[in-house]
């Protein structure tokens, strides 16, 4: 089962994350989401455990608990929804005056 912990604290790490839901069965794997750019936490992360009955038990427990200073959030992750991509955005936006006309 796939897992979304959120409000994680900016220090939180992956060892961390399998320190505390390993308490509770086999962590498959932790994955802190970071920023592209700055590669700084984005405060959220998914946490992959095999064994449903584990994944849930783990929920119950740590949903609210503190996790180096903050409570954290702690639920199914929910599949990621298909987005259609689009060409670069870009353009010229419509609308309003742009000074007197000439013509």
């Amino acid at each position: 089962m796939n897992l979304f912990v959120g409000n994680l604290s900016w220090t939180t790490t992956q060892g961390d994350l399998e320190a505390a839901f390993g308490a509770y069965g086999e962590v498959a794997s932790a994955k802190i989401m970071t920023d592209r750019e700055t590669g700084k936490s984005r405060g959220f992360a998914f946490v992959e455990m095999p064994n449903d009955a584990d994944a849930r038990k783990a929920i119950q427990e740590l949903n609210g608990k503190e996790v180096k200073g903050r409570a954290i959030n702690v639920n199914e992750a929910r599949p990621r929804e298909e987005r259609p991509r689009t060409g670069g955005g870009g353009g010229f936006g419509g609308g309003g005056e742009r000074g007197p006309r000439r013509w």
